[in-house]
């Protein structure tokens, strides 16, 4: 296991939770109809860098996200020098370096959907990257924690099932963003949406959804079966995370879509996929290195 600093366990957590959290602001901007709150990118206005008086609390919020998406690079920027500072290792450094490149891609994103008109597919895209950038994200912080990989611990058909089971997920998201496209939160009352049928794409996605569920089951069962404790409380983190999801679908889709419920789900998206994430890498143990401090004996103890 690498020698951790403080700094860079912290950095890797807030980089992950910063992750998580625009993805929060940015469906606060969506679902109020601030999406075009800021008619501009990056100024606010033509003549504004910050909201005028006239856009209300729409420019006010759409600001605020981007104020945020600031801060989510700084602390990406961040992460990377320190990893490269403390030699934290080729993994950790190339995974970091892929966050801080997706997260300025992701801002340019952003304004392609601004200039954009908040186009479904381009809104699309924003999202789709905003999950991969915290899947990313998930493994910087797990390979920051536990240190780098070991051998495998699982058997490849549990492994085999693990992947089926992420790719499943996948769908999921991605069918789940046609179906948000489709459906009345356009982030602006005079935004396109994708000419989808709301009410049979919400059916499409939740069949998906079920697949997934029964999938989680078995690689829980699996993980009781064989495997270590820490992999199977991670299947159990990921079978709770899919259980409310879906609970918070079917509400949703049955009230009308409040924007508090649609909110909630968009976040547990995310957070599914950074769960999701240890649960592929717990397959693996983590590799004992050179840097593990090793502890003096004591006397008149004998290991077992």
């Amino acid at each position: 296991m690498l020698e951790r600093s403080r700094g860079l366990l912290v950095a890797a957590w807030a980089t992950l939770v910063s992750q998580i959290v625009i993805v929060g602001t940015g469906g606060a901007v969506r679902l109020t109809g601030s999406g075009l709150g800021c008619s501009e990118w990056p100024n606010c206005t033509p003549e504004s860098f910050t909201p005028v008086p006239e856009q209300g609390i729409h420019g006010i919020i759409e600001f605020s996200n981007r104020v945020w998406g600031g801060i989510v690079v700084v602390i990406a920027i961040v992460m990377l020098v320190l990893a490269i500072r403390k030699r934290a290792g080729r993994t950790i450094v190339a995974l970091a370096a892929v966050v801080l490149g997706l997260t300025v891609a992701q801002a340019l994103i952003g304004a392609v959907v601004v200039w954009m008109s908040l186009r479904p597919d381009t809104v699309g895209i924003h999202f789709i990257l905003s999950v991969v950038l915290v899947g990313v994200a998930a493994a910087l912080a797990w390979r920051v924690v536990t240190g780098p990989a070991g051998p495998r611990i699982a058997p490849r058909w549990q492994s085999a099932l693990v992947h089926a089971m992420t790719a499943v997920l996948a769908v999921v998201v991605l069918v789940g963003v046609l179906t948000t496209g489709s459906g009345p939160h356009a982030g602006d009352g005079g935004a396109a949406r994708n000419g989808l049928d709301p009410a049979v794409m919400q059916h499409v996605h939740a069949w998906p959804g079920y697949v997934l569920a029964v999938l989680v089951v078995a690689v829980v069962v699996a993980a009781a079966m064989r495997g270590p404790r820490r992999h199977l409380g991670w299947t159990l983190a990921l079978l709770g995370a899919v259980l409310v999801q879906i609970v918070v679908g079917i509400v949703q889709s049955r009230t009308g879509l409040p924007i508090g419920l649609v909110g909630i789900h968009m976040l547990l998206s995310v957070i599914t996929t950074a769960i999701a994430v240890a649960v592929v890498l717990s397959l693996r143990a983590s590799a004992p290195t050179d840097a593990r401090p090793v502890q003096a004996p004591v006397r008149g103890r004998v290991d077992a």
